[in-house]
């Protein structure tokens, strides 16, 4: 324990310099790596496509290069698949994250490269502890067992040496030595295909581990935990970790999570930090916790840009540079890597809460919301509407979605949500109008609809008997990992899909 604590406290030193300079100098580094990526691709195929030669400066880049997504990008990877190399990226790509995203029944294979690996996935999980353990010299996690729920690892039919699972999944199967030894269960349970197996071992084998710190998305713990607890007759998890002192969340608000926790983890000093890590890359870091924000990581191999919210359906849409954006603004984010994604919207919306350093929190998704009516409501709008609610009427919420109900003949239009309850409200109606009332306190423009029911009339919401959401994920095949139940929707696809299966319609 003395000799690792020496080791990292060393690196932690030198690596808090490092992002002290990103954080001082963030344009500097950005328009470095910018620079370097540009460079590092210009014989490949894509880079003698777009002249990368003869670019520049970032201008260039931007007229030569159109802002991609993954069907743009899909025929170059699919051949990157098959074996092919310089492509999009210089360097051998035999490694791809698959990712279905929140809501799509289609896989997405994004490319992984080595670069990538080291200077992005492996980095930002070095800097999650780095920050940790700065804020909190005394730190004790090293003393035990890194719990990781993550994915499935499968190899690629297509060629023998390609390789393709979630990025979790490939994450673990190139960690380095010393890594695997600080995590637990072992690789053969963590990246079992059958997640309800998979929960049933992984609680098996750590019901008797040192456990001080775990990660991982909070629907699928929560799943782990209530396992623990039924297999050992525990009250909660500090009777199993008594030592459990971190949790690091991702890929979901973990605002709607957080008083589950509480109950599961009835600690004060139980620390909660976010990342934001996707199959595209490592992005951001909570690095002060009395913050709900995240601080943008700058050196990963990545060049950012970020087009605003109100321009995205543009025909040339004009992208920011961080020295180009504001304060509370939503933003989709556009990122170039050293995997070989180029001007690649990755779906995701974020806004920044400062400037200096550059803190982001992600607000929703660029096809996550409902705006039927002209009311625009994103994610970051439900949620903070659904806390209040929560927070005045004593409730906790497992999961939910929202979609539209159209207009139908004299009747104005709603929002229909369904919400499994954790602990139902004791009063439902005082619950929806506080849902509604938040909503229209937030959102001016969900407000104007909701003037005299004209458009938009009280939302509906229906209560999911236990366990429908979990039901509905395992009928699509998407338990575990970085699945991720779809909260808004602009089409009624999916919750009509749960109100069928769930019997909440006739």
């Amino acid at each position: 324990m003395t000799i690792i604590n020496s080791v990292f406290t060393w690196f932690i030193k030198k690596r808090i310099h490092q992002i002290e300079l990103f954080m001082k100098y963030p344009n500097e580094v950005q328009e470095e790596w910018f620079e370097q990526l540009v460079s590092g691709a210009e014989n490949t195929e894509w880079g003698r496509k777009y002249q990368y030669k003869s670019i520049e400066n970032l201008q260039q880049f931007k007229e030569r290069v159109p802002i991609q997504n993954y069907d743009t990008l899909k025929p170059y990877i699919e051949r990157m698949l098959k074996g092919e190399q310089n492509v999009l990226w210089h360097s051998e790509i035999k490694w791809f994250a698959k990712s279905s995203g929140t809501t799509s029944d289609r896989s997405k294979f994004i490319p992984v490269s080595e670069e990538s690996l080291e200077e992005c996935h492996f980095k930002g999980g070095k800097d999650m502890l780095t920050l940790y353990f700065n804020n909190r010299p005394n730190a004790r996690i090293f003393t035990g067992k890194a719990l990781t729920l993550g994915g499935s690892h499968q190899v690629s039919q297509l060629k023998a040496d390609t390789f393709f699972g979630d990025l979790s999944a490939v994450i673990m199967k190139n960690l380095p030595i010393w890594a695997e030894f600080y995590r637990t269960p072992h690789l053969d349970i963590a990246l079992l295909d059958n997640f309800e197996e998979k929960i049933e071992k992984m609680a098996n084998a750590t019901r008797d581990v040192n456990v001080t710190c775990i990660s991982g998305v909070p629907t699928w713990n929560i799943l782990l935990f209530k396992r623990l607890l039924e297999i050992t007759g525990k009250k909660n998890l500090l009777e199993i970790w008594p030592n459990l002192e971190l949790y690091f969340h991702g890929a979901v608000n973990f605002t709607p999570y957080r008083e589950q926790f509480k109950k599961l983890i009835p600690n004060p000093d139980m620390h909660y930090l976010e990342t934001y890590n996707a199959s595209e890359g490592f992005f951001g870091i909570q690095d002060l916790e009395e913050h709900g924000d995240m601080l943008l990581m700058l050196d990963y191999g990545i060049f950012y840009e970020f087009l605003p919210l109100e321009h995205i359906h543009d025909d040339n849409p004009k992208t920011l540079t961080l020295d180009e954006v504001e304060l509370n603004k939503n933003y989709a984010l556009i990122i170039s890597t050293n995997a070989g994604l180029w001007r690649y919207m990755i779906g995701d919306t974020i806004r920044f809460t400062s400037l200096s350093p550059y803190r982001i929190q992600i607000t929703g998704r660029t096809k996550h919301f409902i705006n039927a009516f002209g009311e625009e409501l994103i994610i970051d709008n439900a949620e903070r509407a659904l806390e209040e609610a929560c927070h005045q009427t004593g409730a906790i919420i497992k999961e939910y979605t929202a979609a539209p109900i159209y207009f139908n003949g004299d009747q104005s239009g709603a929002h229909e949500w369904i919400i499994e309850f954790e602990q139902r409200p004791p009063e439902f109606e005082r619950f929806v109008d506080l849902l509604d009332e938040t909503l229209r306190k937030i959102n001016s423009d969900y407000d104007a609809k909701r003037f005299k029911d004209m458009a938009l009339r009280r939302p509906i919401v229906h209560r999911a008997p236990e366990g429908t959401f979990f039901n509905w994920m395992k009928e699509k095949g998407k338990l575990g990992g970085q699945h991720k139940v779809p909260r808004l929707a602009n089409d009624r696809e999916y919750i009509d899909s749960i109100l069928l299966m769930a019997e909440l319609v006739g």
